[in-house]
């Protein structure tokens, strides 16, 4: 017969498995939740991939005189002004006054600048009082010299009735011719004088610097109180110009060809110029001349080249320019198109050029001919039309048929 404490003792030794049917028992809705993350996360891709990707789009650029097959030969250059000075004062002197800005249009002869003109004003006025002087003493010897005459008359009269003696006659002929020489130096004077006069207005012109033709002022490189020289002088603390004047008018082309090509140059061959700062505007020029003269370090020939209308503000001095020599049978190259699209809508997939063409919501992988860069534009001369739109940075995953949808921004997909 068994007591409590027994009782107690083997209920200590029985086995509790509980826990361990706790833990053998399934548990079902781990792949249930699974499943569930599984098919959102499939309709959401196909939910996306219904939509499309997010691309931006872009219409080709169409503008005349497109180069294509035209063109024999690309060169690189820069705008130059044939006709442009550093207008510097003759004299060294200070600014009193710059009367130019940057950008100002300027005629020839206008007044650019005037110096301290205190020292030459002031010689002037010196040289025209001798001047005055030297012409007084002109009429003062006129009047001597008329006297003289009046006197070597009457000693005549009176010598022919012996009234006076020879040696009377001889005096006063003596008189007349000094004072005859006298009027003669007196004039000599007056000529010396005048020249000392014009010496001192053209100092007192030189202090005004004025523009040696018309153009346009692209710099100021004086300020009232600096002292200006023809020459550098004073350490480095004298100006040596007022201001920089370019004559627009004398703008051109100035390319280095390289010499194993320059037999494709020649005098008066058409150009099409493109400023890197203006890359869809097509510029015609011509060959002006071909520099007789090569650089032995780079190999290449210099080549001018000349703008067929001048005049445009937007040409300016040292803007980069990208130049097609054209080639023979130019007849209608200047009603000929060109597109161009941004190089970020090409991708090159070895030796092939392709865009994407959205049409419909969805991609048209098209191989496409190109040209030359310029400016970060490529003219597109085949495979393109120019009411189609092309994907801008297309991503690597894009393919042909993809679905895809305009961002906000690109225009309607």
């Amino acid at each position: 017969m068994s007591t409590p404490d027994t009782h107690d003792a083997l209920d200590d030794l029985r086995i509790d498995r509980s826990d361990e049917a706790e833990r053998t028992r399934p548990r079902w809705w781990i792949p249930v939740g699974l499943a569930v993350v599984a098919a959102g996360f499939l309709g959401w891709w196909l939910l996306a991939r219904e939509r499309g990707l997010a691309v931006e789009v872009v219409a080709p650029t169409e503008v005349a005189g497109g180069s294509g097959a035209l063109s024999v030969l690309d060169a690189s250059g820069y705008v130059v002004a044939r006709r442009q000075a550093t207008v510097s004062a003759k004299v060294t002197g200070q600014v009193a006054e710059v009367l130019v800005e940057e950008g100002m249009e300027v005629t020839e002869g206008q007044l650019l600048a005037r110096l301290d003109d205190s020292n030459a004003r002031r010689a002037l006025e010196l040289s025209e009082a001798r001047l005055a002087a030297a012409r007084s003493r002109v009429v003062e010897v006129e009047v001597l010299l008329r006297q003289a005459e009046i006197d070597l008359d009457r000693t005549r009269e009176l010598r022919a009735v012996d009234a006076e003696s020879q040696a009377a006659l001889d005096a006063a002929l003596s008189a007349r011719d000094a004072a005859i020489a006298r009027l003669a130096a007196a004039r000599d004077e007056v000529g010396v004088a005048e020249g000392e006069v014009s010496v001192g207005r053209q100092s007192l012109e030189d202090t005004r610097i004025r523009a040696p033709f018309a153009g346009v002022a692209i710099s100021k490189d004086a300020q009232p109180g600096e002292m200006v020289s023809p020459v550098s002088a004073g350490g480095g603390f004298t100006r040596t110009g007022i201001t920089t004047i370019v004559d627009m008018q004398s703008l051109e082309i100035e390319v280095d060809v390289n010499e194993a090509y320059i037999q494709r140059v020649r005098p008066g061959q058409p150009v099409a110029a493109t400023l890197d700062a203006y890359p869809e505007w097509r510029i015609p020029a011509h060959v002006i001349t071909i520099v007789p003269a090569a650089d032995r370090q780079k190999a290449t020939v210099r080549v001018r080249i000349g703008f067929d209308e001048l005049g445009d503000p937007r040409v300016l001095p040292d803007m980069g320019v990208k130049v097609a020599f054209r080639g023979d049978g130019e007849e209608g190259a200047a009603a000929r198109t060109a597109l161009l699209v941004p190089e970020r809508a090409v991708r090159d997939e070895g030796e092939t050029s392709v865009v994407f063409v959205v049409r419909d919501g969805s991609v048209e992988r098209r191989a496409v001919a190109v040209g030359p860069a310029v400016g970060g534009r490529v003219e597109v001369r085949s495979g393109l039309r120019p009411t189609e739109r092309v994907v801008l940075d297309p991503p690597p995953s894009l393919a042909d048929g993809d679905r895809v949808r305009v961002s906000e921004g690109g225009g309607d997909g």
